[in-house]
């Protein structure tokens, strides 16, 4: 029986593994309906363009409204206010991959005042926290500007995997 051929190392193509990453969704908001469904196809989207690497181990996603975000904000960056999504990085010798913390309160209020989707802002919430996970940052101007790139990018791949990702809120009525 011939022998398979091999590949040599320097033929074999060069091919980073995808990480591990498990997804932990924790829905705190009363006004997000079932949200698993689509973070799940927003950051498998994102995760398989291999575009923005971040750290192997288990992301945490948690759905929070106003109060909660400003709880955080005030306890781990001294500032009360609410804000848009907050950050906390991999822990690797804790098999975390990072942890994204985003207001439905506040994205459901910008959407309303852009005139924008719903699920687009929220979306753009999770790209965010995603990026900083991949080491952007957007504290000085200079960083801001290719953090703003990075999101468009994002967004772009999420476009191009044609996946129906679509926050749901619940109506009032």
């Amino acid at each position: 029986m011939p022998k398979r051929p091999t590949i040599s190392k320097r033929e074999a193509p060069t091919k980073r593994p995808m990480p591990t990453l498990s997804l932990e969704i924790n829905n705190q908001s009363s006004a997000l309906v079932d949200p698993e469904h689509a973070a799940i196809a927003l950051f498998e989207a994102i995760h398989a363009s291999g575009r923005f690497p971040i750290s192997e181990g288990e992301l945490s996603i948690a759905f929070v409204n106003d109060a909660e975000i400003a709880q955080v904000h005030a306890d781990f960056m001294e500032d009360p206010s609410p804000t848009d999504v907050i950050t906390f990085p991999a822990q690797p010798e804790m098999e975390s991959a990072g942890e994204i913390i985003v207001s439905v309160d506040h994205a459901r209020s910008r959407a309303a005042e852009l005139d924008l989707p719903f699920s687009q802002e929220l979306s753009l919430y999770l790209v965010h926290g995603w990026l900083h996970l991949a080491g952007y940052d957007d504290r000085r101007e200079s960083d801001r500007a290719k953090m703003r790139e990075a999101e468009q990018k994002a967004l772009l791949i999420l476009d191009e995997a044609d996946r129906a990702i679509e926050f749901k809120v619940k109506t009032c009525g």
